[in-house]
Protein backbone atom coordinates (compact mmCIF):
# COMPACT_ATOMS: atom_id res chain seq x y z
CA UNK A 1 0.00 0.00 0.00
CA UNK A 2 1.53 3.12 -0.69
CA UNK A 3 2.10 6.01 2.09
CA UNK A 4 -0.67 8.22 2.49
CA UNK A 5 0.02 12.07 0.92
CA UNK A 6 0.15 14.94 2.51
CA UNK A 7 -1.39 18.17 0.47
CA UNK A 8 -0.30 21.40 1.23
CA UNK A 9 -1.43 25.10 0.68
CA UNK A 10 -0.01 27.85 -0.57
CA UNK A 11 -0.26 31.45 -1.61
CA UNK A 12 2.23 32.40 -3.18
CA UNK A 13 5.98 30.87 -4.07
CA UNK A 14 7.67 31.52 -0.61
CA UNK A 15 5.02 29.80 1.03
CA UNK A 16 4.68 26.66 -1.35
CA UNK A 17 8.85 26.50 -0.59
CA UNK A 18 7.71 26.59 2.92
CA UNK A 19 5.51 23.98 2.39
CA UNK A 20 7.96 21.62 0.85
CA UNK A 21 11.07 22.16 2.70
CA UNK A 22 8.29 20.66 6.11
CA UNK A 23 7.65 17.64 4.49
CA UNK A 24 4.26 18.11 2.27
CA UNK A 25 4.29 15.59 -0.57
CA UNK A 26 2.23 17.99 -2.65
CA UNK A 27 1.71 21.18 -3.08
CA UNK A 28 -1.97 23.17 -4.25
CA UNK A 29 -1.71 26.93 -5.62
CA UNK A 30 -3.77 29.22 -7.34
CA UNK A 31 -2.73 30.62 -10.85
CA UNK A 32 -3.62 34.07 -11.88
CA UNK A 33 -6.87 33.13 -13.57
CA UNK A 34 -9.20 30.31 -13.28
CA UNK A 35 -9.10 30.02 -9.58
CA UNK A 36 -10.69 30.18 -6.34
CA UNK A 37 -9.21 32.22 -3.59
CA UNK A 38 -8.67 34.94 -5.99
CA UNK A 39 -7.48 37.40 -3.07
CA UNK A 40 -4.75 35.25 -2.60
CA UNK A 41 -1.42 36.39 -4.22
CA UNK A 42 -1.22 33.38 -6.50
CA UNK A 43 1.25 32.05 -8.82
CA UNK A 44 1.95 33.98 -12.14
CA UNK A 45 3.34 31.94 -15.05
CA UNK A 46 6.97 32.35 -13.98
CA UNK A 47 6.18 31.53 -10.28
CA UNK A 48 4.39 28.35 -11.89
CA UNK A 49 6.95 27.37 -13.50
CA UNK A 50 9.68 27.90 -10.53
CA UNK A 51 7.31 25.84 -7.53
CA UNK A 52 7.61 22.97 -10.14
CA UNK A 53 11.13 23.09 -10.81
CA UNK A 54 11.39 22.95 -6.85
CA UNK A 55 9.20 20.36 -6.32
CA UNK A 56 10.73 18.20 -8.28
CA UNK A 57 14.16 18.58 -6.83
CA UNK A 58 12.85 17.32 -3.79
CA UNK A 59 10.79 14.57 -5.25
CA UNK A 60 7.09 15.81 -4.42
CA UNK A 61 4.33 17.44 -6.88
CA UNK A 62 2.06 20.49 -7.22
CA UNK A 63 -0.93 20.43 -8.23
CA UNK A 64 -3.11 23.64 -9.69
CA UNK A 65 -6.23 25.14 -8.66
CA UNK A 66 -8.81 25.78 -12.12
CA UNK A 67 -11.51 24.94 -9.67
CA UNK A 68 -14.00 28.60 -10.34
CA UNK A 69 -17.38 27.56 -11.33
CA UNK A 70 -17.58 28.23 -15.13
CA UNK A 71 -19.67 30.65 -17.06
CA UNK A 72 -19.11 30.73 -20.50
CA UNK A 73 -17.03 33.90 -21.13
CA UNK A 74 -14.82 32.29 -18.33
CA UNK A 75 -13.34 29.47 -20.68
CA UNK A 76 -10.96 32.25 -22.10
CA UNK A 77 -7.74 31.26 -22.84
CA UNK A 78 -8.37 27.95 -20.95
CA UNK A 79 -7.22 25.89 -23.69
CA UNK A 80 -3.59 27.74 -23.65
CA UNK A 81 -3.30 27.89 -20.05
CA UNK A 82 -4.09 24.08 -19.74
CA UNK A 83 -1.40 23.26 -22.12
CA UNK A 84 1.60 25.72 -20.04
CA UNK A 85 0.64 23.56 -17.00
CA UNK A 86 1.47 20.40 -18.51
CA UNK A 87 5.17 21.87 -20.27
CA UNK A 88 6.06 22.84 -17.15
CA UNK A 89 5.03 19.91 -14.77
CA UNK A 90 2.39 20.43 -13.31
CA UNK A 91 1.30 17.24 -11.91
CA UNK A 92 -3.13 17.78 -11.66
CA UNK A 93 -5.61 20.11 -12.16
CA UNK A 94 -8.16 20.79 -9.05
CA UNK A 95 -11.42 21.49 -11.14
CA UNK A 96 -14.98 21.75 -10.17
CA UNK A 97 -16.64 22.04 -13.57
CA UNK A 98 -16.77 18.61 -15.64
CA UNK A 99 -16.58 19.73 -18.82
CA UNK A 100 -13.12 20.40 -18.36
CA UNK A 101 -12.15 17.05 -18.38
CA UNK A 102 -12.46 16.46 -22.20
CA UNK A 103 -10.79 19.50 -22.65
CA UNK A 104 -7.97 18.32 -20.48
CA UNK A 105 -7.70 14.82 -22.17
CA UNK A 106 -7.37 16.52 -25.88
CA UNK A 107 -5.04 19.35 -25.21
CA UNK A 108 -2.73 18.26 -22.12
CA UNK A 109 -3.42 14.58 -21.39
CA UNK A 110 -0.25 14.44 -19.05
CA UNK A 111 -2.11 16.46 -16.27
CA UNK A 112 -4.70 14.65 -13.79
CA UNK A 113 -8.12 15.71 -12.96
CA UNK A 114 -9.10 16.01 -9.22
CA UNK A 115 -12.43 16.67 -9.03
CA UNK A 116 -12.92 19.67 -6.08
CA UNK A 117 -14.89 19.42 -3.08
CA UNK A 118 -16.87 22.08 -4.58
CA UNK A 119 -19.08 19.04 -6.11
CA UNK A 120 -19.83 18.02 -2.73
CA UNK A 121 -19.12 14.08 -3.41
CA UNK A 122 -20.82 12.47 -0.40
CA UNK A 123 -21.27 9.08 -1.98
CA UNK A 124 -19.70 6.27 -3.64
CA UNK A 125 -22.09 6.19 -6.56
CA UNK A 126 -21.20 9.86 -7.22
CA UNK A 127 -17.24 8.73 -6.99
CA UNK A 128 -17.69 6.18 -9.54
CA UNK A 129 -19.36 8.23 -11.87
CA UNK A 130 -16.51 11.09 -11.35
CA UNK A 131 -14.41 8.12 -12.73
CA UNK A 132 -16.36 7.49 -15.58
CA UNK A 133 -16.03 11.25 -16.55
CA UNK A 134 -12.35 10.49 -16.82
CA UNK A 135 -11.69 11.71 -13.18
CA UNK A 136 -7.86 10.64 -11.72
CA UNK A 137 -9.24 11.61 -8.18
CA UNK A 138 -11.75 13.07 -5.63
CA UNK A 139 -11.97 15.50 -2.85
CA UNK A 140 -14.76 14.23 -0.81
CA UNK A 141 -17.14 16.90 1.17
CA UNK A 142 -15.88 18.54 4.11
CA UNK A 143 -19.54 17.72 5.40
CA UNK A 144 -18.19 13.18 5.32
CA UNK A 145 -18.36 11.75 8.38
CA UNK A 146 -15.46 9.00 9.14
CA UNK A 147 -18.03 6.15 8.80
CA UNK A 148 -19.18 7.63 5.41
CA UNK A 149 -15.44 8.17 4.33
CA UNK A 150 -14.52 4.35 5.45
CA UNK A 151 -17.40 3.45 3.44
CA UNK A 152 -17.04 5.26 0.11
CA UNK A 153 -12.86 4.15 0.24
CA UNK A 154 -14.11 0.65 0.77
CA UNK A 155 -15.83 0.85 -3.12
CA UNK A 156 -13.85 3.49 -4.28
CA UNK A 157 -11.81 2.20 -7.59
CA UNK A 158 -10.27 5.51 -7.86
CA UNK A 159 -7.73 7.37 -5.24
CA UNK A 160 -9.41 9.48 -2.77
CA UNK A 161 -8.61 13.26 -1.06
CA UNK A 162 -10.15 14.18 2.28
CA UNK A 163 -9.44 17.15 4.09
CA UNK A 164 -7.74 17.05 7.91
CA UNK A 165 -7.24 20.64 9.13
CA UNK A 166 -8.37 24.32 8.32
CA UNK A 167 -11.28 26.12 7.47
CA UNK A 168 -15.19 24.95 7.12
CA UNK A 169 -17.88 26.45 5.38
CA UNK A 170 -21.12 27.13 7.81
CA UNK A 171 -23.14 26.09 4.47
CA UNK A 172 -22.23 23.04 2.52
CA UNK A 173 -18.81 23.68 0.54
CA UNK A 174 -19.35 25.35 -2.82
CA UNK A 175 -22.90 26.11 -2.45
CA UNK A 176 -23.04 29.67 -0.53
CA UNK A 177 -24.19 33.03 -2.46
CA UNK A 178 -24.67 35.29 0.67
CA UNK A 179 -21.31 36.84 -0.52
CA UNK A 180 -22.58 36.93 -4.17
CA UNK A 181 -25.95 38.42 -2.76
CA UNK A 182 -24.57 41.21 -0.17
CA UNK A 183 -21.27 42.32 -1.83
CA UNK A 184 -21.63 41.11 -5.84
CA UNK A 185 -18.16 38.83 -5.14
CA UNK A 186 -18.94 35.32 -6.09
CA UNK A 187 -17.86 32.90 -3.62
CA UNK A 188 -18.07 30.34 -6.34
CA UNK A 189 -15.70 32.10 -8.77
CA UNK A 190 -13.38 33.00 -6.49
CA UNK A 191 -14.46 36.00 -4.86
CA UNK A 192 -16.07 35.12 -1.17
CA UNK A 193 -16.47 38.23 1.48
CA UNK A 194 -16.72 35.65 4.21
CA UNK A 195 -20.09 36.50 4.99
CA UNK A 196 -20.28 34.30 7.32
CA UNK A 197 -18.27 35.40 9.80
CA UNK A 198 -19.82 39.39 9.90
CA UNK A 199 -21.38 40.35 12.95
CA UNK A 200 -25.45 40.61 11.86
CA UNK A 201 -28.12 42.50 14.09
CA UNK A 202 -31.47 39.78 14.99
CA UNK A 203 -34.71 41.12 13.50
CA UNK A 204 -38.01 40.16 15.15
CA UNK A 205 -40.41 42.22 12.78
CA UNK A 206 -38.85 45.73 12.88
CA UNK A 207 -37.44 45.00 16.66
CA UNK A 208 -33.61 44.71 17.25
CA UNK A 209 -33.66 41.79 19.91
CA UNK A 210 -30.06 41.04 19.43
CA UNK A 211 -27.37 42.28 22.15
CA UNK A 212 -25.47 45.00 20.98
CA UNK A 213 -22.51 43.76 23.24
CA UNK A 214 -22.44 40.35 21.25
CA UNK A 215 -23.92 40.34 17.65
CA UNK A 216 -25.17 37.16 15.79
CA UNK A 217 -21.78 35.53 13.80
CA UNK A 218 -22.90 32.04 12.27
CA UNK A 219 -18.96 31.28 11.44
CA UNK A 220 -17.93 27.56 11.70
CA UNK A 221 -15.13 26.51 13.96
CA UNK A 222 -12.01 25.30 11.97
CA UNK A 223 -11.59 21.83 11.46
CA UNK A 224 -8.61 19.69 13.23
CA UNK A 225 -8.81 15.79 12.11
CA UNK A 226 -5.72 14.80 13.80
CA UNK A 227 -7.53 12.23 16.05
CA UNK A 228 -8.65 10.46 12.47
CA UNK A 229 -5.86 10.24 10.77
CA UNK A 230 -4.90 7.35 11.85
CA UNK A 231 -8.01 5.97 10.92
CA UNK A 232 -8.28 7.56 7.64
CA UNK A 233 -4.73 5.95 6.77
CA UNK A 234 -6.61 2.36 7.58
CA UNK A 235 -8.89 3.12 5.47
CA UNK A 236 -7.76 3.62 2.44
CA UNK A 237 -7.87 7.06 1.76
CA UNK A 238 -4.76 8.50 -1.19
CA UNK A 239 -4.49 12.16 0.42
CA UNK A 240 -4.92 14.41 3.52
CA UNK A 241 -5.04 17.96 2.94
CA UNK A 242 -4.81 21.21 4.81
CA UNK A 243 -6.57 24.31 4.30
CA UNK A 244 -5.25 27.55 3.82
CA UNK A 245 -4.02 29.68 0.92
CA UNK A 246 -4.63 32.57 2.39
CA UNK A 247 -2.77 31.57 5.80
CA UNK A 248 0.86 32.82 6.83
CA UNK A 249 4.29 30.91 6.46
CA UNK A 250 4.11 30.59 9.65
CA UNK A 251 1.44 28.63 9.84
CA UNK A 252 2.17 26.87 6.83
CA UNK A 253 5.22 25.63 8.27
CA UNK A 254 3.83 24.48 11.79
CA UNK A 255 0.68 22.32 10.85
CA UNK A 256 2.83 20.80 7.83
CA UNK A 257 5.61 19.68 10.11
CA UNK A 258 3.32 18.62 12.62
CA UNK A 259 1.15 16.26 10.24
CA UNK A 260 4.29 15.34 8.83
CA UNK A 261 5.93 13.85 12.03
CA UNK A 262 2.20 12.43 12.97
CA UNK A 263 2.03 10.69 9.92
CA UNK A 264 5.54 9.04 10.13
CA UNK A 265 5.21 8.12 13.78
CA UNK A 266 2.06 6.52 12.82
CA UNK A 267 3.65 4.53 9.90
CA UNK A 268 6.32 3.76 11.90
CA UNK A 269 5.06 2.47 15.52
CA UNK A 270 1.71 1.22 14.02
CA UNK A 271 -0.10 3.79 15.68
CA UNK A 272 0.33 6.97 18.44
CA UNK A 273 -0.78 7.09 21.70
CA UNK A 274 -2.69 8.86 23.84
CA UNK A 275 0.31 10.53 24.82
CA UNK A 276 1.39 11.63 21.41
CA UNK A 277 -1.74 12.48 19.77
CA UNK A 278 -1.90 15.15 23.12
CA UNK A 279 1.30 16.08 21.92
CA UNK A 280 0.31 16.78 18.47
CA UNK A 281 -2.35 18.13 19.27
CA UNK A 282 -0.40 20.98 21.65
CA UNK A 283 1.66 21.33 18.48
CA UNK A 284 -1.44 22.13 16.09
CA UNK A 285 -3.00 24.87 18.76
CA UNK A 286 0.15 26.93 18.34
CA UNK A 287 -0.56 28.08 14.58
CA UNK A 288 -4.34 28.02 15.12
CA UNK A 289 -5.79 31.38 15.68
CA UNK A 290 -9.99 30.25 15.51
CA UNK A 291 -11.08 27.42 18.07
CA UNK A 292 -11.31 24.27 16.11
CA UNK A 293 -13.11 20.52 16.28
CA UNK A 294 -13.54 17.57 14.25
CA UNK A 295 -16.15 19.11 12.12
CA UNK A 296 -18.02 16.48 10.72
CA UNK A 297 -15.90 13.68 11.29
CA UNK A 298 -17.85 11.99 14.76
CA UNK A 299 -20.79 12.28 12.19
CA UNK A 300 -22.50 14.85 14.86
CA UNK A 301 -23.30 18.43 14.20
CA UNK A 302 -25.02 20.62 16.77
CA UNK A 303 -24.48 24.42 17.79
CA UNK A 304 -20.78 23.77 19.56
CA UNK A 305 -19.26 23.46 15.88
CA UNK A 306 -20.02 27.10 15.32
CA UNK A 307 -19.76 30.48 16.16
CA UNK A 308 -22.67 32.36 16.50
CA UNK A 309 -21.34 34.88 18.99
CA UNK A 310 -18.39 36.04 17.94
CA UNK A 311 -16.17 34.94 14.92
CA UNK A 312 -13.60 33.25 16.56
CA UNK A 313 -10.60 35.01 14.75
CA UNK A 314 -7.63 36.05 16.83
CA UNK A 315 -4.65 37.31 15.43
CA UNK A 316 -1.56 35.53 17.45
CA UNK A 317 1.93 37.42 17.68
CA UNK A 318 3.94 34.50 18.72
CA UNK A 319 5.56 34.33 15.42
CA UNK A 320 9.01 36.63 15.67
CA UNK A 321 11.43 36.11 13.09
CA UNK A 322 12.18 34.00 10.27
CA UNK A 323 15.99 32.49 9.63
CA UNK A 324 17.75 33.25 6.56
CA UNK A 325 21.06 32.25 7.09
CA UNK A 326 23.53 30.72 10.11
CA UNK A 327 27.33 31.26 10.05
CA UNK A 328 28.26 28.60 12.52
CA UNK A 329 31.97 29.67 13.06
CA UNK A 330 30.39 32.78 15.31
CA UNK A 331 26.77 31.14 16.55
CA UNK A 332 25.18 33.98 14.18
CA UNK A 333 22.05 33.74 12.35
CA UNK A 334 20.82 36.35 10.03
CA UNK A 335 16.79 36.68 11.00
CA UNK A 336 13.96 38.43 9.44
CA UNK A 337 11.60 40.14 12.45
CA UNK A 338 8.42 39.44 11.89
CA UNK A 339 6.58 40.58 15.84
CA UNK A 340 7.98 42.31 18.34
CA UNK A 341 10.65 40.65 20.58
CA UNK A 342 12.96 42.06 23.27
CA UNK A 343 16.31 41.58 24.12
CA UNK A 344 16.66 38.75 26.85
CA UNK A 345 13.49 37.27 25.77
CA UNK A 346 13.16 33.12 25.97
CA UNK A 347 12.46 32.17 22.38
CA UNK A 348 12.08 28.71 20.33
CA UNK A 349 13.65 27.35 17.06
CA UNK A 350 11.74 25.16 15.18
CA UNK A 351 12.18 23.89 11.39
CA UNK A 352 12.17 21.01 8.96
CA UNK A 353 14.66 19.36 11.23
CA UNK A 354 14.44 20.80 14.44
CA UNK A 355 12.05 20.45 17.39
CA UNK A 356 11.44 23.27 19.43
CA UNK A 357 14.68 24.31 20.67
CA UNK A 358 14.55 27.44 23.15
CA UNK A 359 17.58 29.86 24.17
CA UNK A 360 17.52 33.56 25.51
CA UNK A 361 17.71 36.16 22.77
CA UNK A 362 20.27 37.87 24.61
CA UNK A 363 22.73 39.04 21.71
CA UNK A 364 21.08 41.22 19.12
CA UNK A 365 22.50 43.15 16.38
CA UNK A 366 21.66 45.11 13.67
CA UNK A 367 23.78 45.07 10.05
CA UNK A 368 26.60 47.15 11.87
CA UNK A 369 26.63 45.17 15.14
CA UNK A 370 24.96 47.96 17.66
CA UNK A 371 23.15 46.19 20.42
CA UNK A 372 19.61 45.96 20.11
CA UNK A 373 17.28 45.97 22.84
CA UNK A 374 14.34 46.05 20.85
CA UNK A 375 12.94 44.21 17.72
CA UNK A 376 10.03 45.85 16.45
CA UNK A 377 10.18 46.96 12.81
CA UNK A 378 8.85 44.29 10.46
CA UNK A 379 11.16 42.81 7.91
CA UNK A 380 14.10 44.38 9.28
CA UNK A 381 16.77 42.05 9.43
CA UNK A 382 19.33 41.62 12.19
CA UNK A 383 22.17 39.28 13.50
CA UNK A 384 21.08 36.73 16.48
CA UNK A 385 23.62 34.42 18.40
CA UNK A 386 21.67 31.34 18.88
CA UNK A 387 23.46 28.16 21.12
CA UNK A 388 22.95 25.65 18.01
CA UNK A 389 22.78 24.82 14.57
CA UNK A 390 20.11 26.57 12.70
CA UNK A 391 18.89 26.90 9.16
CA UNK A 392 17.37 28.83 6.20
CA UNK A 393 13.39 27.91 6.40
CA UNK A 394 13.39 27.95 10.52
CA UNK A 395 11.05 30.01 12.49
CA UNK A 396 11.00 31.45 15.82
CA UNK A 397 8.32 32.26 17.92
CA UNK A 398 7.50 33.04 21.65
CA UNK A 399 7.49 30.91 24.47
CA UNK A 400 4.07 30.39 26.25
CA UNK A 401 4.15 29.52 29.51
Amino acid sequence: MNKIELLAPAKDLAKAKIAIMYGADAVYVGGKSFSLRSRASNFDNESLKEICGFAKSYGRKVFVTVNIVFHDDDYKGIMDYLKYLEEIGVDAIIISSLALIPIVKKVAPKLECHISTQLSSLNSASVEAMKEFGADRVVLAREASMDQIKQIASKSSIPLEVFIHGGMCSNFSGRCVLSNRMTLRDANRGGCAHSCRWKYHLFDGDEIISNPNCLMSMSSKDLRASAYVEEMIRSGVASLKIEGRMKSEYYIGQVVKTYRRMIDEIYANGGLSPERLAYYDEELTKAENRPADDGFLSGECDSSKHLYGINGAGVTHDYVAYIHSYEPTRSIALIEVKNIFHRGDELEVFGPDIDNLRFKADNIYDYDWNDVELANKPTQLLYVRMPFKVSQGCMIRKVNR
